[in-house]
């Protein structure tokens, strides 16, 4: 059944990944065999991520990506090309969380949640996608949601919960859209998997008190999406579109 999982000879294209999930997901996709596109704005954590990648046997190429700018992401994506062949993974990871409650935050700052989570994920999608069927191979889209997109657990929240629900809405339509070209588009929705970004916050008093209501007790790790992103990435998920796989340790269950 390995081979159901191998990416031997495919290019994926991961953003956001300087740390975090971001990050995790490249060293995933690499080990089951894929070329890797590492691709953020901090391009001196992606170096040491392109090392790591590679000293394990690996291939890694870091590109310097704003995913708001519409020209940073065609260039971006032009020179993973260049270098790598055509794309046949994305991975679209890269976003910023939320910033604060609704009624104190400011249109900047709800412009840079939604305009990062949604809007550049669109515009990589959108211009990854037109390589894909320009080339002709198919491909596989992964849109990295959230439950928070479906159920609201805390405050604060808004302007992620909104961004991720659009995300969701996103990957259902364009699934649509381009199946006849032969990419698949389907996302993974996290629960609060535990990352260097947010390990203060779960260790809080308020983190415990979301422990509490995930069904398993604890918080998810990186290692916990491997299934999802290798199954949607891979020989496996070669009948599945559109859809939304929830890892979330059953967060979503316990606040029906």
């Amino acid at each position: 059944m390995s081979d159901r999982f191998d990416l031997t000879g495919q290019v994926a294209f991961v953003t956001g990944a300087s740390s975090g999930l971001g990050a995790h997901f490249a060293q995933t996709l690499a080990g089951a065999g894929a070329q890797v596109v590492i691709a953020a704005r901090r391009t001196d954590r992606l170096a040491d991520l392109a090392a790591k990648i590679e000293a394990d046997g690996g291939r890694a190429l870091a590109v310097e990506l704003d995913v708001t700018d519409a020209d940073s992401v065609a260039q971006a994506v032009r020179h993973a090309e260049e270098e790598l062949g055509a794309m046949t993974i994305l991975v679209n990871n890269a976003g910023v969380p939320p910033r604060a409650l609704t009624l104190e935050m400011d249109e900047e700052e709800w412009d840079q949640v939604v305009g990062t989570n949604l809007k550049g994920a669109w515009l990589v999608a959108r211009e990854v996608g037109r390589h894909m069927v320009a080339h002709g191979k198919g491909g596989r889209i992964i849109n990295i949601a959230s439950v928070l997109g479906w159920k609201t657990v805390a405050k604060g929240i808004q302007s992620y919960g909104v961004s991720k629900a659009g995300l969701v809405s996103m990957t259902e339509t364009m699934a649509l859209e381009v199946a006849r070209h032969g990419i698949l588009v389907n996302a993974i929705a996290p629960g609060y998997i535990r990352t260097e970004l947010n390990d203060t916050f779960l260790d809080s008093d308020p983190g415990q008190r979301i422990q509490s209501r995930v069904a398993v007790r604890r918080f998810g790790e990186p290692d916990d999406l491997d299934g999802a992103l290798l199954l949607l990435a891979g020989p496996a998920g070669a009948y599945i579109t559109g859809s939304v796989i929830a890892v979330d340790g059953g967060l979503t269950l316990s606040t029906l």
